[in-house]
C-alpha cells in the first residue's frame, strides 16, 4: 500500500508541475512585458513587413500631372506640353511586387490642333520595401484610344495649314519609376514618371503619340 501511495503522490506532483508550467511561462512574459505584448522574435529572423506591404494588400491610386510630348517629327514634336491624369486599383502580391490596372488620359494641343490619348493598362511594380520611402520600377501594356489632329503641311510661318483628324485604337506600352512616401499605414504621397509608347494609324501615317507623363498623386490602401 505504501508503494502505491508513493506512486500516486509522485504522479500528482508531476501533473501539478506540468499544469503550472504554462502559467509560470505566461507570468514570466507579463513580468518582462508589462503591456502584455508578445515576446520579441528570435534573433536572426527578419522583422515583419510594414502594414502597407502586407501580402494581398489592395490599394487605390490617382495621379494628376503634366504630359511632355515626344520630339519625333513623325509624332508630336509640333505640340506643346499638356495635362495628364489617371486612376486605378492594385494589390501587393508580395512585399516587393504589385499588380495594378489603370485608366487615364493625356492630351496636348497647338493652334487649332489637338491630340488626346486614353490608355487602359495593366502592369507590375517592382518595389524596394521600406517603412516610409518606397522607390519602385513599373511597366505594363494596354489598349490606347487615340484622337489626333496630325499636321501634314506648314506655311512659311511654320503654322499647320492642313491636317488629318482620325481616331484609332491600338496596343501600347509604358515603363517608368516612382516613389511612395507613406504618411501613415494606409496613405502615401506618390511621385511618378512614365514613358508611353504608342503608334496609332492616322490616315496613311503611323504617328508616334507617346511621351512622358510626370505625376503627383495619392495611394490609399484598403
Amino acid at each position: 500500500m505504501k508503494k502505491i501511495a508513493v506512486l500516486l503522490l509522485s504522479g500528482l506532483i508531476c501533473v501539478a508541475f506540468s499544469a503550472t508550467a504554462p502559467a509560470q511561462d505566461r507570468y514570466d512574459r507579463y513580468e518582462r512585458y508589462p503591456a502584455g505584448g508578445p515576446p520579441p522574435p528570435p534573433r536572426g529572423m527578419p522583422p515583419p513587413p510594414p502594414r502597407h506591404a502586407v501580402y494581398g494588400q489592395p490599394y487605390f491610386f490617382a495621379h494628376l500631372g503634366v504630359f511632355e510630348p515626344n520630339t519625333d517629327t513623325e509624332g508630336l514634336d509640333f505640340f506643346d506640353s499638356g495635362m495628364n491624369f489617371d486612376i486605378g486599383i492594385g494589390s501587393r502580391v508580395s512585399p516587393i511586387l504589385a499588380v495594378e490596372g489603370a485608366i487615364g488620359t493625356y492630351s496636348t494641343d497647338k493652334q487649332d490642333l489637338t491630340a488626346t490619348v486614353v490608355p487602359l493598362t495593366v502592369g507590375l511594380r517592382l518595389i524596394l520595401p521600406s517603412p516610409f520611402l518606397e522607390p519602385y520600377l513599373t511597366g505594363g501594356v494596354g489598349v490606347y484610344f487615340t484622337d489626333i489632329d496630325f499636321p501634314t503641311s506648314f506655311n512659311s510661318a511654320g503654322q499647320a495649314v492642313t491636317a488629318i483628324n482620325e481616331t484609332d485604337t491600338t496596343v501600347g506600352a509604358y515603363a517608368g519609376a516612382g516613389i511612395d512616401a507613406w504618411l501613415n499605414p494606409r496613405m502615401a504621397l506618390n511621385f511618378e514618371g512614365k514613358y508611353h509608347w504608342v503608334e496609332p494609324s492616322i490616315g496613311p501615317f503611323d504617328v508616334n503619340a507617346g511621351g512622358w507623363t510626370i505625376n503627383v498623386g495619392l495611394r490609399v490602401a484598403f
